[in-house]
């Protein structure tokens, strides 16, 4: 293997755990918007989502 190869293997790892990282941030805060909306809902008058 060539060491542009292993400079590219490297680099394409560190970017997909950046990217599942920020995927599961994402997931996070939705789940987060989803519990604080599904307590507050019937708070403020706001039908529930499901």
């Amino acid at each position: 293997m060539s060491w542009l190869a292993i400079a590219l293997l490297v680099v394409g790892l560190y970017l997909a755990f950046k990217l599942a990282g920020v995927a599961l941030k994402l997931v996070m805060w939705a789940l987060v918007l989803l519990a604080a909306y599904w307590l507050l809902a019937p708070l403020l008058g706001m039908p529930r989502p499901f």
